[in-house]
């Protein structure tokens, strides 16, 4: 259930390993929501939680802000205010803690992944291997990223420290702009890629292998008896029946979910980007710049440039505002003017499915048939290699090659 990238890698798993795979999307082909125009950040380095230690306070002060990273809309909402409430709950050291070891397990195995799947499917989706570069506009700024430095040697992920010249040296076009940051975090094992393209050449892979995709079914409910699935009924295909099921519907997930007694705590919060035509390639990024002062992230996708941020908890709006992208437009004209054509950019909005812990949700329910993959916030790009591998290891009833210790709905006492 669901044909975004976490459903179609997982789909590809299950085909690969000899499953007979049938995937269902309300849309009309792969990849359309939250896959369809996010950031192209394949951030292993920059894997952890919203929920971090002063994130409370830095989410009171940007609030304020003019090109403000948050928007909080006060909806008459008992689960958006139970999930924020979750939310803050893990805002402390031992959560921030514990959740990142669990996120950074299914990153770093996900990032491991990678390059066996591309090699395998033989897809193209104008990946590139530069890193991400972390810049910051102020010294205070830079003496943060020292706790993040710390949290990445642990963790066994590559970086460099950057002063303004470094910073140059990795993205040639930021000598235009060089007055307007300090330094810069450069986490070099990250990746970069369109991963709508990524989600479209590997469900037809997928598809190749035996797959059926039905697109445009909306599903309407989960039918169960006991312990057991029975089948999902949809408005045009009725009753589809397997032997095991997978939940990867993102933020509309709950709406199926809740009916069967698994409510999960994922809520959606909103995401903007701008998609433009790089016009001249020497002040243009060449891989991604995340600039630290607007949470905004800027990424070279082959011969366009996507500016993505800004995170709105607004319930399942969907709406694209004529101002909605006013900050990520600002950010792109501000580091890199030259380098692409701000009138053609197309706008986007979509739904990323957040945890209030960060962690995903992933593996068995209380039905014996039925398996998540879900909750993966900004990070389901980053995780889907990964996540995908290894449930479709536990839907074969294999042993995955991670540890599933904190990933599964139990820790929600589910």
């Amino acid at each position: 259930m669901g044909a975004g990238v976490i459903g179609v890698t997982t789909a590809y798993y299950l085909a690969r390993q000899g499953a007979e795979v049938v995937v269902l999307d309300r849309q009309p082909g792969p990849g359309l929501e939250t896959s369809y125009a996010n950031a192209g950040e394949l951030s292993y380095g920059m894997t952890s939680p919203w929920a971090a230690p002063g994130v409370p306070m830095k989410a009171l002060k940007w609030l304020f802000m003019k090109r403000r990273p948050l928007f909080i809309w006060p909806l008459i909402s008992p689960r958006m205010w139970g999930w924020g409430a979750r939310m803050l709950a893990n805002c402390t050291e031992e959560a921030y803690s514990l959740n990142k070891s669990r996120m950074v397990r299914i990153s770093n195995y996900s990032r491991d992944l990678l390059p066996e799947l591309v090699a395998d499917a033989g897809i193209e989706f104008d990946m590139r291997e530069k890193g991400t570069l972390q810049l910051f506009r102020t010294g205070k700024q830079l003496k943060a990223s020292q706790a993040d430095q710390d949290i990445l040697a642990e963790f066994g992920s590559p970086f460099e420290v950057l002063d303004p010249d470094g910073c140059i040296a990795a993205e040639p076009a930021l000598a235009e702009v060089r007055d307007k940051f300090v330094g810069g975090l450069r986490l070099t094992a990250d990746r970069t890629g369109d991963c709508r393209m990524f989600t479209v050449s590997l469900a037809e892979k997928t598809a190749a292998l035996g797959a059926k995709f039905h697109y445009g079914q909306k599903i309407r409910l989960i039918q169960v008896d006991g312990d057991r699935v029975k089948g999902v009924m949809t408005e045009d295909l009725g009753r589809v029946q397997g032997d095991a099921y997978v939940s990867a519907l993102g933020t509309f997930g709950p709406k199926l979910l809740d009916p069967i007694d698994i409510r999960l705590p994922v809520y959606p919060v909103k995401g903007y980007s701008v998609t433009l035509p790089v016009t001249d390639d020497r002040f243009a990024p060449q891989s991604t710049i995340m600039d630290e002062t607007h949470k905004v992230a800027i990424t070279r996708l082959g011969d366009r440039i996507r500016v993505a941020g800004t995170a709105e908890i607004a319930g399942y709006s969907n709406r694209l505002g004529p101002h909605a992208t006013d900050t990520v437009r600002h950010v792109i004209n501000d580091l890199f003017p030259k380098g692409g054509d701000l009138a053609l950019a197309e706008g986007w909005t979509g739904l990323r499915p957040m945890t209030p812990d960060g962690t995903p949700v992933l593996g068995p329910t209380r039905y014996r048939n039925l398996f998540l993959n879900t909750g993966h916030g900004t990070l389901g790009w980053t995780m889907a290699a990964g996540s995908g591998k290894a449930v479709a290891d536990i839907v074969l009833g294999r042993k995955p090659e991670i540890d599933f210790e904190g990933l599964t709905a139990s820790r929600y006492g589910i």
